[in-house]
């Protein structure tokens, strides 16, 4: 209405010109496309970051190499029509692949471990940096979108609660454990940051098994994000629907808001701004204006904190369902009080 009116009169020909610049480049993007683009073409690149789903390459890359290290240990154990020789050859291999990976992955986490030293500090610095950037008087213009905002975060946390209800988990013990790494993506603003906290939380503090807690930490850091890539751009095609003659409560409306804010959710980055592209991608497909984009950057910060740490929470309660679901959750860490990580990486503290 008025206040994103009054709030949005400042915004800049800039400003809308790189939003306009950043539609063309999702303009065009059909769902093969966007499969396709989940497929590692150079993996060394996908491991550097190159690309916004990046991750999702390196993880399914990491897939790929796993299956052929079963299918190599098998060989090893012995199969009917392969000779002694080649069965001891095989076995050597796969035991130098597997010792190879645990040495990779025990100096990757100490690594994981000495940043996440510097964890406070960080957050500071991330909080000082938004306290002296903010638009405060924006923030008051539009105070009531970033209420309404955190109010749809919050109920979608409580449905992350239910869902830990259905796998007898309890949502004070998941709060408690979970708030280091909620708390340091909501200032880091930053899901693909949070990422080793995460899969440290998991296994050390929630009892999800480690393959379970790096495939939920890694695929929910770029598929599926309730907050940046599910609320946001649902409530910006939301308001702006009735502006151009369109009723938000029409089934075909609503089926349709739900197909593409599904498919928009796959490959979003998980780093701030991913949540601008998401909503490029539903406002362009809908054929709906993108200037409300423009008209919220203001605000955008405040609300990317608190969509962030639900972002993050949905991939660790998927960790914890798909955990329960395969048998391999281990109650007993997550009864445990003293089963925690804390935000500079240690167990127990």
């Amino acid at each position: 209405g008025a206040s994103f009116t009054d709030a949005g009169a400042g915004a800049s020909a800039a400003s809308l010109e790189a939003l306009q610049a950043d539609q063309q480049q999702v303009a065009n993007l059909t769902l093969p496309q966007m499969i396709l683009s989940f497929i590692p073409m150079n993996v060394f690149a996908d491991l550097a970051g190159s690309r916004s789903t990046s991750t999702i390459a390196a993880v399914i890359f990491a897939a790929i190499v796993g299956v052929a290290y079963l299918r190599l240990r098998a060989r090893g154990e012995g199969a009917a029509d392969v000779s002694p020789a080649a069965t001891a050859a095989a076995c050597d291999q796969a035991d130098f692949f597997k010792r190879l990976v645990d040495s990779l992955y025990g100096i990757v986490m100490r690594i994981v471990a000495m940043v996440l030293a510097l964890t406070p500090y960080g957050v500071l610095a991330l909080i000082a940096h938004v306290m002296a950037t903010s638009d405060y008087a924006a923030v008051l213009d539009l105070g009531k979108f970033v209420a309404v905002s955190y109010g749809a975060l919050v109920l979608m946390f409580l449905v992350h609660c239910l869902v830990l209800l259905g796998n007898r988990v309890s949502p004070l013990a998941y709060v408690r454990k979970a708030f280091p790494v909620l708390s340091f993506a909501f200032v880091a603003r930053s899901s693909a940051g949070a990422v080793p906290l995460n899969i440290e939380t998991q296994t050390r503090a929630l009892g999800v098994d480690e393959a379970t807690a790096n495939f939920a930490a890694s695929f929910g850091m770029s598929i599926g994000q309730n907050g940046c890539a599910g609320i946001y751009p649902a409530m910006l095609a939301t308001i702006i629907a009735p502006t151009v003659g369109i009723d938000v409560f029409s089934p075909t409306f609503v089926a349709g808001l739900v197909a593409v804010v599904v498919i928009s959710s796959f490959g979003v980055a998980g780093v701030g701004g991913g949540a601008t592209f998401a909503s490029l991608i539903v406002l362009g497909t809908m054929g709906l204006p993108i200037e409300i984009v423009g008209l919220l950057a203001s605000v955008e910060p405040l609300i990317d904190m608190g969509r962030t740490a639900l972002n993050v929470s949905d991939s660790m309660v998927a960790g914890v369902t798909a955990s329960n679901a395969v048998g391999a959750l281990d109650r007993s860490v997550l009864r445990d009080p003293e089963a925690r990580v804390s935000s500079d990486g240690h167990a127990g503290l």
